[in-house]
């Protein structure tokens, strides 16, 4: 993938491996065992600065764009989804203020999710109403300078650990009746509800919110009255997809990883697993799933990066990181056969986790449903061009640090042109 990514990603990558092996396996087991919050190793995260890999540099954050972001996910997953789904779970709440927040939202809430002072959310989903977002009952009343929030909401990321949630409520009737809001955790009459009882992901919180008559400033509003629905849309087609497509893409990794050295160790009729023709047949389909998942990822992190239009290549992601690790998972339940049952060979683990990915920002049946409208020419609005160009500051910070390298990049052949006394080609 060398032409997607640079040096740039690269370091960061090895980094973020470094990071995960020596701080986050030691501690996969426990998780497991404890099946709660994983409260510090979470904030460990968010204080290395990688929450903030999409903010601008003027902010505090890293500036490095989408694909940086995928590249943390992929790495942080392939260790532990638990982890990779705090990661990026947390930046559906940075989205939400750097596309819609004020100035001064921007200025106040920017700097602390990219030191890891405070982890953001987003909250969308209600028991009632599951995915229908236009279904949603939950209700913010304006009283003078106050909005009154009431209601749930369900499968929240980062539930229990955030610190200012993005939620979406309905101010009104119809498709304009929905409004976001960011909600401080203490906040009088905001707490956190049941935790629920996930199969897997054991370490991230993925709950309830709950809101009983919780007064907040209406200066919280993020955007204008109405837009709760853009907020709301646009987090899922432009974050979430993409987003869970590299915690797919981490897990699939290690999914891979984990079989091919079990059936290299495990021998079998006199010779390595991995020799006979069957179990060759199934680890070259799932190296070939592999690749075919990371290609798709990185794409389109590279278009979005660039504020090219790529709504469809964000869904493919989803769709063919999320099918593939699941159908790798279970290739791999039959190469180990019973010892895939067992939690030391962590099989069983990826395959629960991988199944959580599957449902958030639209199942497969929903990929699919919305490009076969590309495919037809009936879809709708482009929301990955919608919110490029110049008021994205993470891609005009990336455009101008290409820039920057381009230039470098000339200055140094006209140097070595003119040692040389050779002409430079026009």
């Amino acid at each position: 993938m060398d032409y997607f990514t640079d040096e740039r990603h690269e370091s960061l990558r090895a980094e973020v491996r470094e990071f995960a092996e020596k701080e986050v396996r030691p501690q996969v087991a426990r998780m497991e065992a404890d099946r709660g919050v994983e409260f510090e190793l979470s904030r460990e995260i968010a204080r290395r600065g990688w929450i903030g890999v999409t903010i601008p540099r003027e902010f505090g954050g890293l500036g490095l764009g989408h694909l940086a972001k995928t590249v943390i996910v992929e790495e942080l997953s392939r260790v532990s989804g638990a982890m990779g789904a705090m990661a990026q779970a947390s930046q559906l709440g940075v989205a939400k203020v750097i596309h819609y927040g004020s100035d001064a939202q921007r200025r106040h809430w920017l700097p602390r999710f990219a030191s890891g002072e405070s982890l953001p959310t987003i909250a969308v989903t209600e028991p009632e109403s599951g995915g229908h977002v236009l279904g949603m009952s939950g209700t913010a009343r304006r009283e003078g300078d106050e909005y009154v929030l009431n209601g749930r909401k369900w499968f929240v990321g980062n539930s229990h650990i955030g610190d200012v949630h993005g939620v979406v409520l309905r101010t009104g009737e119809g498709s304009r009746g929905l409004s976001a809001f960011l909600v401080e955790s203490d906040r009088p009459g905001f707490r956190p509800g049941t935790l629920g009882s996930q199969s897997g992901l054991h370490g991230f919180s993925f709950g309830e919110l709950v809101f009983e008559d919780c007064r907040i400033p209406a200066a919280n509003r993020l955007g204008e009255e109405s837009q709760g629905l853009d907020v709301a849309y646009s987090s899922s087609t432009l974050y979430g997809r993409l987003n869970l497509a590299a915690v797919a893409l981490g897990i699939h990794r290690a999914i891979v990883e984990d079989t091919v050295r079990f059936a290299e160790g495990r021998a079998l009729y006199g010779r390595p697993l991995s020799q006979l023709p069957n179990i060759a047949l199934k680890l070259g389909e799932m190296q070939s799933r592999l690749m075919t998942a990371k290609l798709s990822a990185y794409h389109a992190s590279h278009l979005l990066d660039h504020g090219k239009a790529c709504d469809a290549e964000l869904m493919n992601a989803k769709l063919i990181n999320t099918e593939y690790a699941l159908d790798s998972a279970r290739n791999a339940m039959e190469i180990h056969a019973a010892r895939g049952l067992q939690a030391e060979f962590h099989i069983e683990r990826y395959l629960r986790d991988a199944t959580h990915v599957y449902p958030p920002a639209g199942t497969s049946d929903v990929q699919r449903l919305r490009l076969g409208q590309v495919a037809a020419g009936t879809y709708g609005k482009q929301w990955s061009a919608e919110l490029s160009g110049p008021a994205s500051w993470a891609w005009t910070e990336l455009a101008q640090h290409e820039a920057e390298v381009e230039s470098d990049a000339e200055r140094t052949m006209e140097l070595e042109a003119s040692v040389l006394h050779m002409p430079l080609a026009g």
